[in-house]
């Protein structure tokens, strides 16, 4: 069975930065689409970011994160990161990793003004 495992949450300060990481485990390939998923308290699930499994270099983002945050993903394909910038109060949510099948148990990032 397939395992996605999310690590590098934290709180942080409006302004700053942190990577999240996802790592896959129970299959041998690394070719599938991995993307981020956030959920704030009270709202319903929204996109964040994608990268392709075997284009690596072909991405996807949400509105809301265009320019701030950067998806990418090892030359193994099982792990996925994003690194995210210019953090703001809004970014505050659990953020899910998932490869469109599987989902993670989710990190939490707080942000604080």
């Amino acid at each position: 069975q397939v395992q996605l495992v999310e690590s590098g949450g934290g709180s942080v300060q409006a302004g700053s930065s942190l990577t999240l990481t996802c790592t896959a485990s129970g299959r041998t390939a690394g070719s599938y689409t991995m993307a981020w998923y956030r959920q704030a308290s009270g709202k319903e699930r929204e996109f964040v970011a994608a990268v392709q499994g075997r284009r690596r270099n072909v991405t996807e983002y949400g509105d809301s994160v265009k320019g701030r945050f950067t998806i990418s993903r090892d030359n193994t394909g099982m792990t996925a990161y994003l690194q995210m910038n210019s953090l703001k109060p809004d970014d505050t949510a659990i953020y899910y990793c998932s490869d469109n099948t599987y989902w993670g148990q989710g990190t939490q990032v707080t942000v604080s003004s």
